[in-house]
């Protein structure tokens, strides 16, 4: 497979009609054809099922799609990154991480990075432990930020000096908004939502004493946002961290931490020998500096 052919077939996915893609990619409708034709040919799959007004992606179109799309992001990471200038340090830095209040020492050094080096930029991705690993060993993440319980023996790492705190996002006229602190036996029974991470799961399974198996879970998250809505529309109480959701002033929603206290550490964390760019190694290094200023 071609990048140029890819990134054609991402150009037919997105327009949905090859005279669309055709005009978007500046070449012709039959050159366009014939391209996607002998991509499903060498990958004997079908990949579009063709419409009189759109095409639309086959189960293996879906499939390659999400592939194609990482492959391209790759090799235009890989591009910008030997393109950056030797006298001029800029280039392109990726980070991901999980919803947590530690994201403000990234954005602390950030902000010393650019100004010293104003030709880096910067691209965050948000999600969950589980989407952060995958997209850092598949080379299309530099740093990501994996709060505890998470593996990082396959990784190199720096220990953030900051702690998450567990608890529960409930209505403010819930009944349990009257408590100070939530125990194992004020869940059960209600409906709760909880992180679809596994490591997670097993940590609150953990507090729970082996009772997770007993929690109503009515719905599964992966970020806290939207878990917010549900929460504040009455679907249920979500089990997240703290400082992520604003319950203050008119907010409907308020935050109960859990007794006993349960909390979890955080690292960004690397792939073993990475090679960095001269603009990762700027960012690594001013991280380092505002740890240090943090935690001094």
């Amino acid at each position: 497979m071609e990048l140029r052919v890819l990134r054609y077939f991402l150009a037919v996915a997105r327009e949905q009609t090859i005279s669309g893609a055709a005009e978007a990619l500046h070449v012709t409708q039959p050159t366009l054809s014939r391209q996607l034709k002998e991509l499903e040919e060498e990958l004997g799959k079908k990949l579009f099922i063709r419409g009189n007004r759109k095409v639309t992606l086959t189960e293996e179109g879906i499939f390659l799609r999400n592939r194609a799309q990482e492959i391209i992001d790759l090799a235009d990471k890989t591009e910008a990154d030997f393109a950056a200038s030797d006298e001029i340090i800029s280039g392109d830095i990726y980070i991901g991480g999980g919803e947590t209040d530690a994201m403000r020492l990234i954005a602390k050094a950030v902000k010393n990075l650019q100004q010293d080096y104003p030709h880096i930029n910067y691209h965050l991705f948000s999600g969950n432990g589980d989407d952060v690993a995958e997209r850092l060993d598949k080379g299309l993440l530099d740093f990501g930020i994996l709060i505890e319980p998470a593996d990082i023996t396959k990784y190199d790492y720096l220990r953030l000096p900051a702690v998450d705190t567990w608890g529960v996002l409930m209505r403010k006229n819930s009944p349990l908004a009257e408590l100070d602190n939530i125990k194992p036996e004020n869940l059960m029974e209600l409906p709760l939502l909880c992180s679809r991470q596994t490591l997670v799961r097993n940590e609150i399974s953990g507090w729970l004493g082996d009772d997770y198996e007993k929690l109503n879970i009515v719905m599964s998250y992966n970020l806290v946002y939207n878990a917010a809505l549900m929460v504040e529309e009455g679907v249920g109480y979500a089990l997240c961290l703290d400082r992520l959701v604003n319950t203050t002033g008119d907010s409907n929603l308020c935050f109960r931490p859990l007794e006993p206290p349960l909390r979890s550490s955080l690292n960004i964390v690397w792939k073993k020998y990475q090679v960095f760019s001269k603009a990762a190694e700027k960012f690594l290094m001013y991280l380092n500096e505002t740890i240090s200023s943090v935690s001094g």
